[in-house]
């Protein structure tokens, strides 16, 4: 088995047993805050030394959540809830719910009254988050989730300390940066394989998975270029279903770039170099995020940066991933649809939810999807 297959191997270990990574930190013991998406500030928790662990559901019916949500709301909340309910997060320190969307504020209040032994703590963020205004709204949010993190944990936070977090965690984007841009030569890396990668970091101490990843673009780099299979990029929230990932890979299609917010959408943006504080640069990192449906695009820039992505990357094509019931993704649906079109790319678009187990549909779109490019 080469290097690389052990990597892969290793990635697929982690990305596909959470609960193993979880009971991993408890046994070590080390304190574990729950991160749900979209954007909450891992590094605080990190730099008070705990461990940030990625919330993003399961793929699973919902069952026990369906008291406290209607069947029409996002299933990543619905499942994420339905997993505390069921005591999966038992153990956990705190758990740290941004509040980006109504369904996240819902998830905010049923956490509170359904959930026992989680203490949850809320993010809220401004949409104008670039104004001075805005940034200083931002700050004041993250002074209270590390107040609330110290009242829950007995963790203290350092500035200091929180300096030395984000060049981790500006190393490991460089590398995820970095290991896009070589998957996207080698069609080894399927798109199985870039899932897990992209996925195991959820579960891990971001300098113990750049250890990895570091190895993984070395590894990479040292193969020759193989790109023989159609090229697409890939839009959404969260595109890491297996069944829907071998449809892909069953129809010789490799992933080489994304617009994903659980994947490339992370890894962006940078803290910048300097500020007046740690703290300070961390809400500069929030202020320069953009490009996702959940935060406030007034140049609609979101589209453009995913055609001179598909561009950059030569992709036949687009697929866009619409998770269900997500408010923010269909309102930017037609204005991505008409920038890829535009500049002369195909692209398809399929939804998926988290309590699917079949996709007959997804699977024609995209064998059809895959001729269209073929022939094209």
């Amino acid at each position: 088995m080469s290097r690389f297959e052990e990597l892969a191997e290793e990635f697929a270990r982690i990305a596909n047993d959470p609960r193993g990574q979880f009971q991993g930190f408890l046994d070590s013991g080390k304190k574990v805050v729950g991160c749900v998406p979209e954007f909450t500030p891992e590094e605080l928790v990190h730099a008070m030394g705990m461990a940030p662990f990625g919330m993003w559901g399961a793929d699973a019916k919902v069952t026990r959540a369906r008291t406290y949500f209607p069947t029409f709301y996002c299933g990543i909340v619905q499942t994420v809830l339905d997993l505390a309910l069921m005591k999966k997060y038992e153990g956990m320190s705190a758990v740290i719910i941004p509040t980006l969307c109504d369904t996240l504020k819902a998830l905010t209040q049923n956490w509170q009254h359904g959930v026992d032994g989680v203490p949850y703590i809320p993010m809220t963020y401004p949409q104008n988050r670039k104004p001075a205004y805005g940034q200083q709204f931002t700050k004041e949010g993250y002074e209270r989730v590390i107040r609330d993190l110290e009242r829950c944990t007995g963790a203290e936070f350092s500035d200091e300390a929180l300096g030395k977090t984000i060049e981790v965690y500006n190393e490991h984007s460089h590398l995820m940066r970095q290991f896009s841009v070589a998957a996207a030569s080698h069609d080894c890396v399927t798109p199985t394989i870039r899932r897990n990668v992209f996925k195991s970091a959820w579960f891990m101490l971001k300098e113990d998975h750049s250890k990895l990843v570091r190895e993984m673009v070395r590894e990479l780099s040292a193969m020759e270029v193989e790109t023989k299979k159609t090229r697409i990029v890939t839009s959404g929230i969260l595109v890491d279903n297996l069944n829907l990932l071998k449809i892909l890979e069953e129809n010789s299609m490799t992933i080489v770039g994304d617009d994903v917010v659980a994947e490339s959408g992370q890894y962006r943006t940078d803290a910048p170099a300097s500020g007046p504080s740690n703290l300070d640069r961390l809400v500069a990192k929030f202020t320069n995020t953009g490009d996702v449906s959940m935060l406030l695009d007034p140049e609609r820039h979101r589209e453009v940066a995913l055609v001179d992505l598909a561009k950059e990357r030569r992709a036949d094509g687009v697929l866009i991933v619409l998770t269900k019931f997500c408010d923010p993704e269909e309102f930017d649906l037609p204005r991505l649809r008409k920038a890829v079109m535009d500049a002369g790319l195909k692209e398809v678009t399929i939804e998926v939810d988290r309590q699917m187990d079949r996709f007959d549909q997804a699977q024609t779109a995209l064998e059809t999807f895959h001729d269209v490019l073929a022939y094209a």
